[in-house]
């Protein structure tokens, strides 16, 4: 009984802090679907602080359903070989923000041009604390100083600090696995 109000109190916050992050006006599915490559991501996540070092550029295709759905494939190089997750996050009824209830993940275009750089928020609730990440995806494998300098100035307004900030390496392991 008492682990129920402290559920309900963390999702409160979770939707709070979501509600804070601001969502690209105008968002367009059609454009922005598509390949993307992650090359910089700031999370307060304990396993991405630990791992984020060794961590390589991924990959993901964003495509969507005929209802409005986003659907996501990301692909991650490891060492031996490349490690796929599929998620699908259902559309929240504004253009550009999308939730995976079971999940409790919320996702949103922050920024985009669509033709070179996106930047996107996530939050997840993960035991006691959401976690969030602010992710910079670009079409091609490389970003300017200048996308760069943009994504790091946006880390400390998603509550994020920048020793939480991984520029991630690319890699051509699994450009040949994207279906």
């Amino acid at each position: 009984m008492v682990l129920l109000p402290s559920l309900a109190l963390a999702l409160l916050c979770l939707l709070r802090a979501g509600a804070e992050v601001p969502v690209q006006p105008g968002f367009s599915a059609e454009k922005f679907a598509g390949t993307w490559h992650v090359i910089a991501t700031a999370s307060n996540c304990s396993v991405f602080l630990k791992m984020k070092d060794g961590m390589k550029s991924s990959i993901t295709t964003v495509t969507f359903k005929p209802e409005g759905d986003l659907a996501m494939e990301i692909l991650w190089p490891l060492e031996d070989g490349c490690q796929k997750l599929e998620l699908l996050f259902e559309h929240s009824g504004q253009a550009g923000h999308y939730v995976a209830a079971q999940e409790k993940r919320d996702l949103r275009v922050v920024e985009t041009d669509y033709s070179c750089y996106a930047i996107v928020h996530q939050l997840q609730q993960r035991g006691h604390a959401p976690s969030a990440a602010l992710q910079l995806l670009v079409r091609g494998q490389d970003g300017s100083p200048q996308l760069l300098q943009k994504f790091e100035d946006l880390i400390p307004t998603v509550g994020l600090t920048k020793d939480m900030m991984a520029v991630l390496p690319k890699s051509d392991r699994c450009t040949k696995t994207i279906s």
